[in-house]
């Protein structure tokens, strides 16, 4: 089961300055044409403080020159993980264009002022369903979720201003490295990643497929 990619390359004079500026270039061509389903969709993998891993899909919610934010309930799996060991993984699967952008770095709580201010542009149910659930916690039943999340939807009806859960909130991710990566034929894949430079400046590796 295995598919010859045919796409064009990558060569470092074709890069950005700066990871986040290719970041952008790419993130635009995912997210256009090219029939992708969620391009903002990550996977976000964590560790313990044991070292043991784990991974989950999440979707970036906004990046900039200081990283990549995404959001969560800090009692979390991830949340717990990062909060006990910052280092964290993402991997943006773009499969169809036979491209993957791998970043590792470390992960910081945002402010409260802007978890709220993205958590008022939420839909009404997301914001509720933030409250309903204790993420990865154990429960009994699909019941009792949907119970909580009723007793919610009474209490604070569509037009309501619901409040931010205290234990709800972002992520950034301040990327040490960002590695971008394109099939190409016979398995020859590029592979260049940016790495984070002490006085601020990135420098380019290329890395054998």
């Amino acid at each position: 089961m295995r598919e010859q990619y045919r796409a064009d390359g990558l060569a470092e004079g074709e890069l950005a300055d700066g990871p986040m500026e290719q970041f952008a270039r790419w993130f635009r061509q995912a997210a256009t044409g090219a029939g992708l389903v969620e391009p903002n969709a990550m996977v976000v993998s964590t560790a313990d403080a044991d070292g043991r891993p784990s991974s989950r899909t999440v979707l970036l919610k906004r990046y900039d020159e200081r990283g990549f934010v995404f959001f969560t309930n800090y009692g979390s799996r991830k949340g717990l993980d990062l909060t006990a060991n910052p280092y964290v993984s993402l991997l943006f699967p773009w499969l169809p264009l036979a491209r993957q952008v791998i970043v590792t770095g470390v992960a910081h709580r945002t402010g409260r002022d802007e978890t709220a201010a993205y958590f008022r542009t939420r839909p009404h149910g997301s914001q509720l369903g933030a409250w309903a659930s204790e993420q990865s916690s154990v429960i009994g039943s699909r019941d009792e979720l949907e119970a909580a999340y009723a007793a919610l939807a009474a209490r604070y009806p569509e037009g309501d201003q619901v409040p931010v859960p205290p234990n709800w909130g972002g992520f950034r991710v301040a990327p040490e490295t960002v590695e971008f990566w394109q099939g190409r034929e016979n398995r020859l894949h590029d592979r260049l990643r940016y790495v984070a430079e002490a006085d601020g400046s990135w420098r380019v590796e290329r890395l054998s497929p």
